[in-house]
C-alpha cells in the first residue's frame, strides 16, 4: 500500500463504470454508523499510507542495489514433475520454525527462500507496527541491509510525525482512540522471481492491503487495496535482507457482491484473527 491511490473501476458491472458494494443494514447507506469513504481526507492518502516506505526508500535509490546482472535460475527437471520457481503452485516447502523479533527469519538460501523472506517481509512493513517509533524501528534494523537501514530510519521517522498521525485517527505514539481498533495488514497472495543469483535476488509479491480506523465515530472505514511489492534482496549474514522496494497498483480483481462489515465486526475480526507465516 502506497501514498496516492485509490480504487479506480474500468467497465465495472455491466460496463457500467461502477461497482457495488452492499453496506450493512440499519447505517442508512453508511458503513460505520455514517462514516464516509474519502470523508475528512481523500482516500488517496489513507488507503494505502503503508507505502510511504516504499516512497521513502525512491527517494534513496542510491543505496546498492548490485550489478544488474544476476540471471534467472530455472529450478524445473527434465520430466516436469517438479514446478519450476514461476509456478502459481505451492511448493509444499515448510516455512522457517526461527523468528527474529517475532518475524520469521533463516530463510532458506535459494530461489524459494527468497519468496519466502519477501512475503513475510511484505506482512512485517504492513502492518501497524510501522506506525509506532519504536516497532519500526525495530522492524527496518531486521528486515534491511545495514547499509539502507542507517538512510531510513531517520527519514521515516520524519514522514511518521504526530500530525501525519493525527491525519489516521491515531495518537503521537501510533496509538488509536479508546474503543477503536487501527488496522493495517498486507496479506501475500503470491510471489514471484524475476532474478536470482547466489547473492542477490529480485521477488514480486502479489498481495491484498488493509487499511482504516474501525470504531463507532470513524470516518475512514477499513477498505482495501490490491498491490504488487517488489523487492531487491541481498544474501546477507545468512539471511535475505532488503536493499530496495518498489510498488505498483495491481492487479486488482472485480469487487464482488459482498455485504459491508460493521465496525464492531471488523474490530472482533483483527483481534481474533492472527497472521500467517509464508512459505513458497
Amino acid at each position: 500500500m502506497s501514498p496516492g491511490d485509490e480504487h479506480e473501476t474500468s467497465g465495472g458491472y455491466g460496463g457500467t463504470g461502477q461497482t457495488r458494494t452492499r453496506l450493512p443494514q440499519g447505517t442508512g447507506g453508511d458503513i460505520y454508523g455514517g462514516a464516509r469513504r474519502g470523508g475528512r481526507s481523500s482516500s488517496k492518502s489513507l488507503v494505502t499510507v503503508v507505502g510511504v516506505v516504499v516512497v521513502l526508500i525512491a527517494a534513496i535509490a542510491f543505496a546498492n542495489r548490485g550489478d544488474g546482472t544476476s540471471s534467472s535460475n530455472d529450478s524445473s527437471t527434465s520430466n516436469g514433475s517438479k514446478p519450476d520457481a514461476a509456478s502459481t503452485a505451492a511448493s509444499g516447502t515448510k516455512p522457517v520454525e526461527s523468528k527474529t523479533g517475532g518475524i520469521p527469519s533463516g530463510f532458506a538460501h535459494t530461489e524459494q527462500g527468497a519468496q519466502s523472506a519477501a512475503a513475510n517481509y511484505s506482512v512485517a512493513l504492513g502492518s501497524t507496527g510501522m506506525f509506532q517509533k519504536e516497532i519500526r524501528h525495530s522492524l527496518v534494523n531486521s528486515l534491511y541491509t545495514s547499509g539502507a537501514a542507517s538512510k531510513l530510519t531517520g527519514p521515516m521517522d520524519q514522514a511518521y510525525s504526530a500530525d501525519f498521525l493525527s491525519k489516521l485517527g491515531l495518537d503521537a505514539n501510533g496509538n488509536a482512540p479508546t474503543g477503536s481498533t487501527f488496522v493495517s495488514r498486507s496479506i501475500p497472495v503470491g510471489a514471484t522471481v524475476q532474478q536470482y543469483s547466489a547473492g542477490d535476488a529480485k521477488v514480486a509479491v502479489w498481495y491484498v492491503g488493509l487499511i482504516g480506523m474501525s470504531g463507532q465515530t470513524s470516518t475512514d472505514p477499513v477498505t482495501t487495496s490490491w498491490k504488487t511489492w517488489s523487492f531487491d534482496l541481498q544474501w546477507s549474514n545468512g539471511d535475505w535482507k532488503i536493499v530496495t522496494d518498489s510498488q505498483k497498483d495491481g492487479p486488482a480483481p472485480v469487487p464482488g457482491d459482498d455485504t459491508a462489515a460493521t465496525s464492531d465486526e471488523i474490530s472482533k475480526a483483527i483481534d481474533e484473527y492472527g497472521g500467517f507465516t509464508y512459505a513458497r
